[in-house]
Formats: C-alpha cells, sequence, structure tokens
C-alpha cells in the first residue's frame, strides 16, 4: 500500500460492481461532509444531526445536470467505522451511477481509497485491534457459517481480550522478576523458582490451547481440496450433483463424459470443501481425455482428500485395481456408490487397504448415505461439534505463527528456570513472547506489515 496521509478525504464504491438495487459511494475523512455538501442538491447536510439521512440529487459541477438520485448518509466522528466523519452515498446500482458520482467527488478534492484503507483507518484511530480488522475480511469471504461465526467472535473481540489477559499476565510476571532484580535482598530463591514455573506453566498451556485450535481454523477458513476419483461410470459426477444438490455437473450413460476437472465450494457438516470432480481414470487413445486423466492422476496426489468412487453393483475389475496405486490410505474415503443396487462389492472386498470407517456405501443417484459420509467428514476434521459460546480460535496463518514462537519462548523460559540460570534471562524470553502476542493485535507490529495485511482487502472497505 503507498504511504497514505489520515488528513486526506478519501472515497470509493463500497459495493460490488455490477447491475444491483443501489450502489453505496463511502467517503470518510475531516471534511467529508463539507465536501459532499458543494455538489447535493437538497437540505443543507452540513446541519443534520449524525446518523440521518438526507435526500436529494448529486450534481455534475462541470455541467449543472443531475448525475443521479441519491440519499446521502451523514454519519459524525467519532461514532463511525473510521472514527472519522463518514458520507455514504447511496444512488442506483450499476457501474455508470457509482463511477459518475465517485469521478465527481474526486474532482472536487477527494482522492481514491486504498484496498482496505477504511478498515486501516479504524485500526489507526484506534476504534479496532489488528485482529480484528482481519476479522472483517474474514466475515466477508466466509464460505460457511461455521466460519462467519468465527470471525463474527473475532470481530467482537474474542481473540483480542484473550490476547490482552495473556500479555498482562505476562507483564505482570516481568515486572516481579524487575522487584527481584532491583530488590535482591528479598529474594528467597526456592520460592521464586516454583512461583515462576508454576506462573509460566500456565501460560504455556494457555498459548497450546490456542495452537491446538489453529488447525480446526484453518480448515474452517480455508476450507479443504477434495478430488472425486474412480474409473468411467462408476458416478463420480452424480455424486458432485448429490452433495451440491443441483445439476452441476454432466451425467449420461457414456464412459468418459467428463473430460475436464469441474471445482465447486461446498460445506458438509461445516467444513467448506473445494470438491473437483475429475475426468474417469482409463487408458484411452482421444487426445483430450488423456488430459483429463492425467489432472486426475495429479489431482490424487495433491488433494488433501480423495473420494474414491466404486460402483458397488459390479465387482472389482482390473481399471479399480489400477487406480489404489494412486491413493493414499489416510486421506482416502471409499465410497461404494449404487447401494440401491444388489451389492456385488462390499467393504470386506477392501480388508487391509482401508479402515472399516473410511468406506462408505452410498447411493448418488438417490442421495443415500451422504449424511452419515458428513457426519465422518466432521468429526474427522473438526473433532466432531464445535462449541463457538466461549470458544477463542486461531483462524489466521499469521496469528498461528505468532503463537508458536511464543510458545517457544515460554518453554525457554521454563528451562532457564530449571537450570539456575539468572532470572533476567527468563524477562527476556518473556518479553520476546509478549512482543510475538503484540503481533495479532497490532501493538507491536511494523508498518510495512500493516500495509501488507490491508493490501489484500477490496477497495472501499
Amino acid at each position: 500500500m503507498k504511504a497514505t496521509s489520515l488528513d486526506d478525504i478519501i472515497a470509493a464504491v463500497s459495493t460490488p460492481p455490477g447491475p444491483g438495487g443501489i450502489a453505496i459511494v463511502r467517503m470518510s475523512g475531516d471534511g467529508c461532509i463539507a465536501l459532499a455538501q458543494k455538489v447535493f442538491r437538497g437540505q443543507d447536510i452540513t446541519k443534520k444531526e449524525s446518523h440521518t439521512i438526507t435526500y436529494g440529487h448529486i450534481v455534475d459541477p462541470q455541467t449543472g445536470k443531475d448525475a443521479d438520485e441519491v440519499l446521502v448518509t451523514v454519519m459524525r466522528a467519532p461514532k463511525t467505522y473510521t472514527r472519522e466523519d463518514v458520507v455514504e452515498i447511496n444512488c442506483h446500482g450499476g457501474h455508470q451511477a457509482a463511477g459518475k458520482i465517485l469521478s465527481i467527488l474526486f474532482g472536487i478534492g477527494a482522492r481514491m481509497a486504498e484496498p482496505g484503507e477504511f478498515t486501516k483507518r479504524a485500526f489507526l484511530n484506534g476504534r479496532i485491534d489488528l485482529s480484528q480488522a482481519e476479522a472483517v475480511i474474514d466475515v466477508i469471504t466466509a464460505k460457511t457459517d461455521l466460519s462467519r461465526e468465527i470471525a463474527v467472535g473475532q470481530l467482537s473481540g474474542h481473540l483480542a481480550r484473550r490476547v490482552h489477559e495473556i500479555r498482562d499476565k505476562l507483564l505482570s510476571l516481568m515486572a516481579s522478576i524487575e522487584v527481584t532484580i532491583d530488590y535482591p535482598e528479598h529474594d528467597v530463591e526456592e520460592e521464586t523458582s516454583e512461583m515462576l514455573l508454576e506462573k509460566i506453566g500456565a501460560l504455556f498451556e494457555q498459548t497450546n490451547a490456542l495452537l491446538r485450535s489453529a488447525n480446526q481454523g484453518r480448515i474452517i477458513r480455508e476450507g479443504i481440496s477434495a478430488a472425486i476419483l474412480g474409473k468411467p461410470n462408476v458416478g463420480k459426477s452424480s455424486l458432485l450433483n448429490a452433495l451440491l444438490e443441483e445439476e452441476r455437473a454432466i451425467v449420461t450413460d457414456v464412459a468418459g463424459t467428463t473430460r475436464d476437472t469441474v471445482e465447486e465450494f461446498m460445506n458438509i457438516g461445516g467444513v467448506p470443501l473445494k470438491i473437483i470432480d475429475t475426468a474417469g481414470i482409463r487408458e484411452t487413445k482421444d487426445t483430450v481425455e488423456k488430459i483429463g486423466v492425467q489432472k486426475a492422476r495429479d489431482l490424487a496426489i495433491k488433494a488433501q482428500l480423495v473420494f474414491w468412487v466404486v460402483d458397488a453393483s459390479r465387482p472389482l475389475e482390473a481399471e479399480d485395481k489400477a487406480i489404489l496405486p494412486l491413493l493414499q490410505k489416510e486421506k482416502t474415503i471409499v465410497l461404494l456408490n449404487k447401494a440401491d443396487l444388489p451389492m456385488a462389492v462390499t467393504a470386506a472386498d477392501f480388508t487391509g487397504q482401508f479402515d472399516p470407517e473410511q468406506i462408505f456405501s452410498i447411493s448418488a443417484k438417490k442421495a443415500q448415505g451422504l449424511e452419515q459420509l458428513g457426519d465422518y467428514i466432521k468429526e474427522r476434521f473438526l473433532g466432531g461439534k464445535l462449541s463457538l459460546d466461549h470458544t477463542v480460535m486461531i483462524q489466521n496463518a499469521r496469528h498461528q505463527a505468532a503463537v508458536q514462537q511464543a510458545a517457544q519462548h515460554l518453554q525457554k523460559a521454563m528451562q532457564t528456570v530449571r537450570t539456575g540460570m539468572p532470572v533476567d534471562f527468563v524477562s527476556m524470553d518473556l518479553m520476546e513472547a509478549y512482543h510475538q502476542y503484540g503481533l495479532i493485535t497490532g501493538e507491536s507490529v511494523e508498518d510495512d506489515l500493516i500495509d501488507r495485511i490491508f493490501s489484500e482487502f477490496c477497495l472501499g472497505k
């Protein structure tokens, strides 16, 4: 992000581009209300109370013509998103109206907001901390209700409060050590060591609890890639359609219908999956189909989860068995499809190759067995149900890295106490842990990292 000034008045369209009922042009900065009044024909908005809406028109000062019929919302500092004066102009949706109004505002003194600059100002002006700012983008990009709930909790300050609680304890502990250093005549070494080990150990356990949540949090935030593999005509595309509950992939009796990958995001038991339907794996001379088969083979290696679909109404064939070497046991789920027909293949046919809990009898055509499949995926990746009422969960890789570093320094601090080294060495490791936690909330973060974080936001937010 470029170096920008908080004294500038910034503007951007805050709604998605394209046709819609309304579009919102947002401005923030000292003087933005008076600036908007220069091109607003209606009641004087500079005299309006905060958080009021006024009807009128935006006028092009170059031509004197109306640009659009609008509703203008005035919000006065500090009770705004950025803690600055904010104006939101509600105009008709589509590219033209919002674009015209934005160009008019640029012509009278506003500038284009950088990506994420409204939220960056909220952070710099102290309305939210860095973890809450990052939660904004998590709410926007949430793929499931579970992901959204956790992001909203972080936006509400759940993670920030836990971080502040740990940092306060670290600060108190470091202050106690300083007293020991400054007034050695009051030091009782044995009691001090026991006290330090107990208190650092408690902080270490709290830190590890956050780390244990990180794997679940990453899955909930980012999802997992899941490939559907199998020979032609076993029901892979039917499975995709059944999981999505819509006719997304073409289904025919002709082998080799699917020649390229078909990708969709979906939610199974709260776990977001990027599910990929692949071409049937078989030997073929068709050039296009051969490319699709190679893609399927590659995905068998790269995907985090593999659904191996078998036509259970027919005995296993050489094409089925040729797929086995591509499969890694730990990430494979075997789906015995067409279970609505007499079964020629059962779980017993895979004894020694896959565990019984990895094998499901389903009917993609009749959507049978999919609920049990969803329960298994949720249990496998999220450890069953999550109680979000009091859960603080790490979803962000940056936060995870900081907590990992804090854990390492706390572990070093305990080792320093056990080996009888001077307590000022303990204080140094505690200070490093304190610093790492500060990176999460932004209290000890560098400007270039702040710029990088907000550059990932969309315009208008």
